[in-house]
C-alpha cells in the first residue's frame, strides 16, 4: 500500500463531488467559498475508506462523505463567527463573515447544515431494495452527531463559563463531542454505505465508533499542541487565541511532552480498536491514517 496515493486518490474523489454542489449565486456563493476552501478532508477520506474496509467501494460512500464535509463546513463557520471565536482567518482565506458578512455566514452554515441531510437522503447507488434503511441510518448518525448530544453540545459546554478552570476530564468530555462526535458519524457512516449491498457484523460499526473516538482526542490534542508551538502561516489560521484568552488547553494543564504522550496513547486505542472485528476488506490505510494525523504538523 502507498499511503500517500492512497489518500490522495480518496481527497481528489471528495474534492471533485464537493465542486458539483452549489453553483448558483447568492447565498451558493457564499456556501461554495467555504466548502472548496481547501482543507485536508479527512472526514469525507475515513467515510470511503470504512466503507471499502467493510467491503464497499469509495463511491459507495462518497455522497455520506460530502455530507459529512457539508456539516463540518459550517460548524467552521459559526465557529468563527464574532459570537463564537471571532477568527478572521481559516484556512489562510478570509474567514466567511469577513467577505459575506456575519448574516450572510450565519445563513451559508444553516443551509449546509440542511444540505448536508440532503445530501444523505438524496444518495444513489446499487443499493439493496432502493437503500432506504442505510440513508435512514446515516442521517440519524449524521444527526445525533450534529445536535445536543454531539458537536453543538460540546460547542456549548466549550463556551458556558469560558475562561474558568477546567480539568483533563472536563476536556475530554468537552472534546469527545465537539471533534469526535463528528469523526465517529464519518466513519459510522463508511460502515453503513457498504451495509447497502451486502451484510456487515454489528462489532464493525462498533469499531468503527472506538476508532473514530480515539482518533478524535488524538486530533485535538495534537491541535492544542500545535496552537502552542507553530505559526499561523504554518496552520492556516490564528494560534495562541485560547491562551490570550485565558482558556484552558491540554497543553495548559498537561504541557506539552505529556500531551504528546497522550497523543500516541489514543493513536493506539484507535488502531486496536479496528482489531475487533471482521472487515471483509483492509485497514492498513486506515491504521497508517491514524499515525499520520498523529504525527501532522498543521
Amino acid at each position: 500500500m502507498d499511503f500517500t496515493k492512497e489518500m490522495e486518490a480518496a481527497r481528489a474523489l471528495a474534492e471533485a463531488r464537493l465542486t458539483e454542489f452549489f453553483s448558483g449565486g447568492g447565498l451558493e456563493k457564499a456556501m461554495r467559498y467555504s466548502l472548496l476552501a481547501g482543507g485536508k478532508r479527512i472526514r469525507p477520506v475515513l467515510t470511503m475508506k470504512f466503507c471499502e474496509a467493510a467491503g464497499g467501494t469509495l463511491e459507495e460512500a462518497l455522497d455520506f462523505g460530502c455530507a459529512v464535509e457539508m456539516l463540518h463546513t459550517y460548524s467552521l463557520i459559526h465557529d468563527d463567527l464574532p459570537c463564537m471565536d471571532n477568527d478572521d482567518l481559516r484556512r489562510g482565506r478570509p474567514t466567511s463573515h469577513k467577505v459575506f458578512g456575519e448574516c450572510t455566514a450565519t445563513l451559508a452554515g444553516d443551509a449546509l447544515q440542511a444540505a448536508a441531510f440532503q445530501t444523505v437522503l438524496s444518495a444513489e447507488g446499487s443499493w439493496r431494495h432502493g437503500g432506504g434503511a442505510c440513508k435512514a441510518l446515516a442521517a440519524r448518525v449524521l444527526a445525533e452527531a450534529a445536535g445536543v448530544q454531539g458537536m453543538c453540545g460540546g460547542q456549548y459546554w466549550d463556551t458556558a463559563d469560558d475562561g474558568r478552570p477546567r480539568t483533563v476530564e472536563d476536556l475530554t468530555a468537552i472534546n469527545d463531542q465537539k471533534t469526535g462526535a463528528l469523526l465517529r458519524a464519518a466513519c459510522m457512516m463508511g460502515v453503513a454505505a457498504s451495509m447497502g449491498r451486502r451484510t456487515v457484523e454489528d462489532a464493525c460499526m462498533d469499531a468503527a465508533r472506538d476508532y473514530a473516538s480515539n482518533l478524535g482526542l488524538a486530533f485535538q490534542i495534537r491541535d492544542d499542541i500545535l496552537d502552542t508551538t507553530s505559526t499561523a502561516g504554518e496552520l492556516g489560521k490564528p494560534i495562541g487565541s485560547d491562551a490570550a484568552n485565558g482558556k484552558t488547553t491540554f497543553v495548559t494543564l498537561l504541557g506539552v511532552r505529556a500531551c504528546e504522550r497522550q497523543v500516541l496513547d489514543y493513536t493506539e486505542r484507535a488502531k486496536e480498536a479496528l482489531c475487533r472485528c471482521a472487515w471483509q476488506g483492509d485497514t492498513e490505510f486506515l491504521l497508517e491514517l491514524a499515525d499520520s494525523l498523529a504525527r501532522r504538523d498543521h
